[in-house]
């Protein structure tokens, strides 16, 4: 990919750093000569990152964080304005997934789903609007869903969190735009991650795999990367399933007629790459 111009000699805060599009975030903004601070509450994993990345080690500090705490976020923003002059974007990529229809789902389920996908990411803009509101320069991005266009059976509990994402980050770029801070949101489609393997033996997912094959990290993550600085509240990966999803969204009834073939080509799709990994 080209290099993005807004980019370069500029600080980012990157969630979720420790795998999946975090980790390839933080390591396309490296290669284009950012400073980045890599959060996660796993910290061995920020750990095996730093150590991959340590030819770039004068560039990434690595902070252990938790999302669901406010404390937490403070003390990141603390770390990041410590070791730079100024934060130019908050990436929020981290994120929580569990199967599970919606009659089924325990307390903790709801109050994973909600803390860490959508709580997590309003603690973090909204302190991090903050700061960026003063110094009327920045851009912050979250990592929403096609799950929160467009509500997928099954996985209910996580597309809810992804609306609340979605609305939250486009209500909030209204109210930093006259202060020249752009806020995005991008919606893709499944990505193959870890997250995605764990949703491989439930049935309740099998409409995430009806898409053909699985988003790369890395091509999510460099379309994350080219949308620092532009003007744009939001993007949908890949646009033909966004379209769907959007379509959906407007009129709901839509979707009584296409779950049903979704999800039969999803527990298609589930047992072919099952299939793959287990030759693998």
């Amino acid at each position: 990919m080209n290099p993005n111009p807004y980019v370069k000699d500029r600080t980012f805060v990157v969630t979720g750093a420790g795998g999946g599009i975090g980790q390839k975030i933080v390591r396309i903004l490296l290669e284009q000569s950012a400073l980045v601070v890599a959060t996660d509450l796993n910290l061995e994993s920020l750990k095996n990152l730093q150590n991959d990345l340590r030819k770039y080690s004068h560039n990434l500090i690595i902070a252990k964080h938790d999302v669901t705490d406010y404390n937490s976020w403070r003390e990141v923003l603390s770390v990041a304005t410590s070791q730079s002059i100024s934060i130019y974007g908050l990436i929020n990529s981290a994120g929580y997934l569990k199967p599970v229809y919606i009659s089924d789902a325990k307390p903790e389920d709801i109050v994973n789903h909600l803390d860490i996908n959508a709580k997590g990411v309003m603690y973090g803009s909204s302190l991090f609007a903050k700061y960026l509101k003063k110094r009327e320069n920045g851009h912050i991005i979250n990592i929403a869903s096609l799950a929160g266009v467009s509500p997928i059976p099954g996985i209910g509990l996580y597309s809810a969190s992804k609306f609340a994402v979605r609305g939250f980050t486009l209500a909030l770029a209204e109210e930093l735009r006259s202060f020249n801070v752009k806020v995005s949101c991008v919606c893709p489609d499944a990505v193959d991650t870890g997250m995605l393997d764990l949703q491989l033996d439930y049935k309740e997912a099998a409409i995430t795999f009806s898409g053909g094959p699985p988003l790369s990290p890395y091509y999510v993550a460099s379309e994350v990367v080219d949308l620092i600085g532009k003007d744009t509240l939001e993007i949908l990966l890949p646009g033909w399933r966004g379209i769907l999803a959007k379509m959906n969204n407007f009129v709901p009834d839509v979707g009584k007629f296409l779950i049903n073939p979704f999800q039969d080509r999803g527990l298609k799709a589930q047992e072919k790459i099952k299939k793959k990994k287990t030759i693998k």
